[in-house]
């Protein structure tokens, strides 16, 4: 799986990593089954999942609170994005 991965063209033409950088080696980890290592690589690969879940359940399903939580759940992910982005950029 890893020979198929995407490179960053953000890193590879401007020289600094994107708040992507690490998602699709995140989710081959998900796949290997190293859920710790995955949120280390990502840490927005859990928020992003939970999001996407909801969402593909609310087109078959209409719950109550749908809309509340998937804007709970994307303010949760671009947060959890941004935040270790600016930290990973700090260090």
């Amino acid at each position: 799986m890893e020979e198929y991965m995407l490179p960053c063209l953000n890193k590879k033409y401007l020289g600094f990593e994107c708040m992507g950088c690490g998602l699709q080696r995140s989710v081959s980890l998900l796949f290997k089954g190293e859920f710790a290592e995955a949120f280390f690589m990502y840490p927005a690969i859990y928020p992003l999942i939970f999001l996407f879940g909801v969402l593909i359940t609310n087109q078959f399903i209409n719950f109550k609170f749908a809309n509340k939580s998937i804007i709970f759940l994307a303010t949760l992910t671009v947060s959890t994005m941004v935040i270790s982005y600016a930290i990973k950029m700090l260090h």
